[in-house]
This record gives C-alpha cells, sequence and structure tokens, in this order.
C-alpha cells in the first residue's frame, strides 16, 4: 500500500493552548509537514482546494511548487483540486509548471468540492457543477495531450489553434476523480477508464463502499478491468497513542473544536460523538495496532491502494510525533499486507521535457 499525507490548510485556533499560526506559520507549516514525510518514507503529499477562512489552500499549485523544491521523490497530489469552478487553461498551465519543476511528480485529483462557497464566487451555480466539471475535464484532457487546440463550449470562451505552455514534463499527467457524494464522479472516472479517490471522512463504510461499487461495474461496462482499478482513499482523523483510550482522550478537544465549525456542519456527521466515530466510522484514532485492523478492513471493503491521512489542527509537535509514529508503527504493516502497483514503473517523459 502507498500512503499519502495531505493537507487543506486549515488554520484554526490550537483548542488546547490557544495557539494560532499567522498566515505565514501555517505555509511553513504545512511545507515542513511535506518535507518531514518524504524523510519518513511517506509516498505522496497533497493539498487540497478552499476559498475561504479558515482555510489557507486558495493555491494548491503554488503550494506544491514550493515543496517541489524542497523535496527529490515524494508525489504531488492535489486533493482536490476544483475544477468544475475553474479555467481549464490556467489549470493546464499552472499544472503543467508543476509538472516540469518538480521532474514528472505532479498527480491531479480533480472534483466539485465540498464547499458551496466557490460556486457564487466564480460564477456558477451549484445545480451546474457536474455539467460544468465534465465540460472542463474534457478540455483539460486536451489541453495536455494535444496541441492546436480548437474548442468550445458553454463555460468559458472559445479556443482556437491553442498549445499550452509549458507541456507537461510525464508524458500523462496521472488524473484522479474525488468521490464523495454521487455517482457522477465515479461514472466520468469510469468512463475515461481512470483512478477514483473517496474522501472517506464524514460517513459509515457503507456510503463509500456503495460509490466504489459503482466505480467498478461501470469500468466493466465500459470495457475496462475491474481487477485493475486504483483507487485511493481518505480517512478520518489521524492519531496514534499507546491504547485506544489514551488516544481518544487525547483527539477530544480538537474533534469537539472540529464539530463547530462551519465545514463540519455542512457535512451533516451521523456519529453521535467521538466514541462513535471511532467505533463507527473511518477515524483512525487508538492504538497502532487498532489503526492497521481498521484500514485493513476498509482495503477488505474498497481494495484501495492508496491511503491519505491529515494531521491538520494539531498541535506541530502533535503532527510530528504522529506522521513518525505512523511511519515506524503502522506503515510497514500496511506494506506488507497489501501489494501495489502504483508509482512504481518508471516515468516516461514527453521529448521535450528535460
Amino acid at each position: 500500500m502507498k500512503v499519502i499525507l495531505f493537507s487543506l490548510i486549515s488554520n484554526n485556533t490550537n483548542p488546547i493552548s490557544g495557539e494560532t499560526f499567522t498566515t505565514h506559520q501555517k505555509l511553513e507549516n504545512v511545507i515542513n509537514q511535506a518535507v518531514l514525510a518524504e524523510k519518513q518514507g511517506f509516498d505522496g503529499f497533497g493539498v487540497g482546494e478552499r476559498h475561504g477562512p479558515p482555510f489557507l489552500s486558495s493555491s494548491p499549485a503554488v503550494v506544491l511548487s514550493n515543496i517541489a523544491a524542497k523535496t527529490t521523490k515524494i508525489r504531488l497530489l492535489t486533493t482536490v483540486t476544483v475544477l468544475s469552478v475553474l479555467d481549464p487553461v490556467r489549470v493546464a498551465e499552472d499544472f503543467a509548471m508543476v509538472d516540469q519543476l518538480s521532474k514528472g511528480r505532479l498527480d491531479l485529483i480533480i472534483g466539485k468540492g465540498n464547499d458551496p462557497r466557490h460556486y457564487p464566487l466564480f460564477g456558477i451555480t451549484e445545480e451546474e457543477q457536474w455539467e460544468s466539471l465534465a465540460e472542463r475535464y474534457d478540455l483539460l484532457k486536451r489541453l495536455w495531450s494535444e496541441e492546436s487546440v480548437n474548442w468550445s463550449g458553454k463555460y468559458r470562451a472559445p479556443l482556437q489553434n491553442v498549445t499550452i505552455q509549458p507541456r507537461p514534463y510525464q508524458k500523462s499527467i496521472p488524473i484522479w476523480h474525488g468521490s464523495a457524494s454521487s455517482t457522477a464522479s465515479t461514472e466520468l472516472a469510469a468512463k475515461n477508464g481512470e483512478p477514483i479517490f473517496s474522501s472517506n471522512v464524514f460517513h459509515p463504510i457503507a456510503k463509500y463502499k456503495q460509490l466504489i461499487d459503482h466505480y467498478k461495474e461501470r469500468l466493466a461496462f465500459y470495457g475496462h478491468d475491474p481487477q485493475k482499478a486504483i483507487i485511493g482513499s481518505g480517512a478520518g482523523s489521524l492519531y496514534i497513542a499507546d491504547t485506544k483510550e489514551e488516544a481518544i482522550n487525547k483527539y477530544r478537544p480538537y474533534y469537539d473544536a472540529f464539530m463547530n465549525t462551519d465545514a463540519s456542519k455542512h457535512n451533516n456527521s451521523p456519529f453521535k460523538n467521538l466514541d462513535d466515530y471511532v467505533e463507527n466510522g473511518p477515524s483512525l484514532v487508538g492504538s497502532a495496532d487498532a489503526i492497521i485492523e481498521k484500514i485493513l478492513l476498509y482495503h477488505e471493503a474498497y481494495g484501495h491502494q492508496v491511503q491519505g491521512l491529515s494531521v491538520d489542527g494539531l498541535s506541530e509537535a502533535e503532527q510530528k510525533e504522529q506522521i513518525q509514529r505512523f511511519s515506524e508503527e503502522v506503515l510497514p504493516v500496511l506494506r506488507k499486507e497489501i501489494p501495489n502497483f502504483i508509482w512504481e514503473e518508471p516515468k516516461k517523459v514527453a521529448s521535450n521535457g528535460l
């Protein structure tokens, strides 16, 4: 199994110390997370996209470019790029640049996002999100794979003989489809034979399994082998301690603070409290053995090869501790138990990529 760390660069007040990072300090904190993740043997680092407080992740391409300059091996992902509201020309240019600067380490995860504030900000309605995403996705693919593109559509001005620069470093930048709530995303992924990344954060296992099962069924419908499906999965909060009780007690203030945020209220968690979330949800709060057991349980249901984690919200010292403990106590077991076939082959570089 491959494991990535990711961040939405959420800059909340620490509920225990009362400390709040400045914007610069928080951005540095996320860069440091990525550097430590590479040092500790993680396979990737992701930066999500949000457009409003408390998130500082309005420009993942810029943050990932900084991370690219300070790392050498770790894959760089967007978790997710909110393509439903963005200009595909700008997205194609920005992330081709990241791909060049990182020497082909970029994976792009696209989606509609789960924060409704970005729709009025970028001039579309929430009802248009899926139609908009599909159109922009098709154009993005063409801009990366073709030159002299001619195109017309609903959500941006027509293009005539457009060749974006720079061209991507990789022959084909991997595109994943973020999956959280609708079969529209799994349908688009399956039709194009591309991977999905399940958010797997706010709801019980059955909700996300239903979407993953739909994806596999539709892969077969479109002539792709579902046995070769590439699937990633997020997780709830990460907090490892020597015992489950200690982990829950230490994490509880962070959980209580998060549950009072607008982001949490928007997602309508079905769990009654933290204990219910740990027992019946996707949170990774407990001993290392308990966390291994839960990830293996979810792998049995999803068949995923990539596991995503986040330490957002914790103090800086706890972030480092959790990254190190996961790397030393959990990651070796996952790699032994779950075979993996992605990010292994040498990257094929475009002829103009050097």
